[in-house]
């Protein structure tokens, strides 16, 4: 028996994640924005692809989104509240840009000898749909994620006095719940009357057990780049 999909789905949240905090590293907050882009859009073409992984069947998509999570939860450890919403908006922004562009495609009339028009569309014809529940499980769950970090914060930081204890706390109780929300929006919207009920109560199962998962692992990344963030305060400022 293969195990080539649990696999690459297990070294994908360590790739994700380090590659989120690599861009922090070198590109400081503008990196953490450009990771945004680039994971809201991917993760709503790959979400496309329905995989067979440890025992269910699975939409791609899920590790890759979950890192849109940490990318907001270090803007605001590092950048505060107000970047960090910033970070959700240029992830709103990049959203619609693409649906925009990627439904342009389709009104040019393609070349007689061209191959590529048909596979294209029958990728992006399903775009709309797919990126709109996005865009509104997105819009939603990050916006409440957030806020939660936020809110816990502020609770554990009155009750001990110091503000930088209890991040493991602040980055799970705000994701845990925001990840909730997010697959059952987006795969309710995205994938109902697709799949049959059987295979959607198994995306949404198993999504959220991804999500749990890469919600307990993506902790000490988020350590990790504020003890960078400490080592070089110049990524503050840019």
């Amino acid at each position: 028996m293969s195990f080539i999909n649990e696999i690459l789905m297990l070294a994908s949240i360590f790739v994700f994640f380090g590659a989120l905090v690599g861009f922090f590293r070198f590109f400081g907050k503008a990196g953490i924005y450009a990771w945004t882009v680039i994971c809201t859009i991917a993760a709503n073409i790959e979400v496309l692809i329905l995989v067979h992984a440890f025992g269910m069947d699975t939409t791609l998509g899920n590790v890759l989104f979950a890192s849109s999570f940490l990318a907001t939860d270090i803007m605001s450890e590092l950048y505060g509240k107000k970047e960090a919403n910033r970070c959700v908006k240029i992830g709103i922004a990049a959203n619609i840009a693409f649906i925009l562009i990627s439904q342009s495609w389709f009104l040019y009339l393609p070349a007689g000898d061209d191959t590529m028009s048909g596979p294209i569309r029958t990728v992006f014809s399903n775009t709309p749909r797919v990126m709109l529940s996005s865009l509104f499980a997105y819009v939603v769950c990050e916006i409440y994620d957030v806020w939660a970090y936020h809110f816990i914060w502020s609770k554990t930081e009155k009750m001990t006095g110091d503000k930088r204890r209890f991040l493991w706390l602040r980055n799970n109780g705000s994701t845990l719940v925001s990840q909730l929300i997010n697959v059952v929006v987006f795969n309710m919207l995205a994938f109902f009357g697709v799949f049959p009920a059987s295979v959607l109560v198994q995306i949404l199962i198993f999504g959220y057990l991804i999500f749990i998962a890469t919600s307990l692992v993506d902790t000490p990344f988020l350590y990790l780049a504020r003890k960078i963030a400490e080592k070089h305060p110049e990524l503050l400022d840019k």
